[in-house]
């Protein structure tokens, strides 16, 4: 089937991927989870989750491969065996995929979603990065599987960045710039740090404005990826299109997924 209208597609062009980002509307779910909530324990309806579980895998062509996301760096190589109705949920942020018919994939309502694609079609992967797990390394880990799982090197991995809370709306206190190697010992308007000042803006007192995606993206151009696009869109602000778990608290999740086409390899 095709994706309900307003969906996020990538705007790369990988031969053999797929990849797909729900937005809050074209599902079953009502009241602060309307319409399209993906996540079970957000206190939606199950039937109504399990129906827009269904619709969102029916639109890829490919079956999703959710994990119990910990806010950690931990990436798990997945395939078949992990879409069967008995296989375990891993507990980890990241996802790899050599293998067809078969996403990776992470539920946000504020974290950034990564997917990520070697440029030579073999291998995909999917990353759920907070502050937590981006300062801990989970771009770094999927970089790798990606490439280990490719037998590339990381100048030809293609990455998208999702939506997820933007600069503008992301207040974080001086634990977050010091998890970025930030020294936050005096206030004035510049941070002394390793990490670029304009990351992270000066606001009301004690606070400062974080930017996820340029964050994100400083990650990957040190880990050797310079291919990569997305990160314009805002769930805090983008109230009618995106769910927000910092503006409404009571919310659903959108899920980014990637995955490799069934046809194209059979046809390899």
């Amino acid at each position: 089937m095709t994706a309900p209208a307003g969906w996020l597609r990538p705007d790369w062009s990988v031969a053999h991927v797929g990849a797909l980002m729900t937005t809050r509307t074209g599902g079953h779910s009502t009241g602060p989870f309307a319409s399209m909530n993906v996540h079970a324990g957000a206190g939606d309806d199950p039937d109504a989750v399990a129906a827009n579980r269904m619709l969102f895998a029916a639109a890829m062509g490919a079956t999703p491969v959710f994990m119990r996301q910990v806010h950690g760096t931990r990436v798990v190589r997945v395939g078949v065996a992990d879409t069967l109705p008995s296989a375990a949920i891993h507990d980890a942020d990241a996802a790899v995929t050599s293998e067809p018919g078969v996403a990776c994939a992470v539920m946000v309502a504020d974290c950034l979603p990564l997917l990520f694609a070697a440029a030579n079609g073999r291998a995909v992967g999917a990353a759920h990065a907070g502050w937590r797990g981006l300062a801990a390394g989970v771009v770094e880990a999927t970089v790798r599987g990606v490439c280990a799982a490719a037998d590339c090197a990381p100048a030809d991995v293609v990455v998208w960045l999702g939506a997820c809370i933007g600069p503008a709306a992301f207040e974080v206190g001086a634990d977050v710039l010091e998890a970025f190697g930030a020294d936050t010992s005096a206030r004035e308007a510049t941070v002394a740090s390793a990490v670029d000042a304009s990351r992270f803006r000066p606001g009301r007192p004690d606070r400062w404005l974080a930017d996820l995606p340029q964050l994100a993206r400083d990650r990957l151009l040190a880990a050797g990826v310079t291919q990569v696009s997305g990160g314009g869109f805002c769930t805090v602000t983008e109230a009618s299109r995106f769910f927000s778990f910092r503006r409404s608290g009571v919310t659903g999740r959108m899920v980014a997924a990637v995955w490799l086409d069934r046809v194209s390899h059979a046809r390899r």
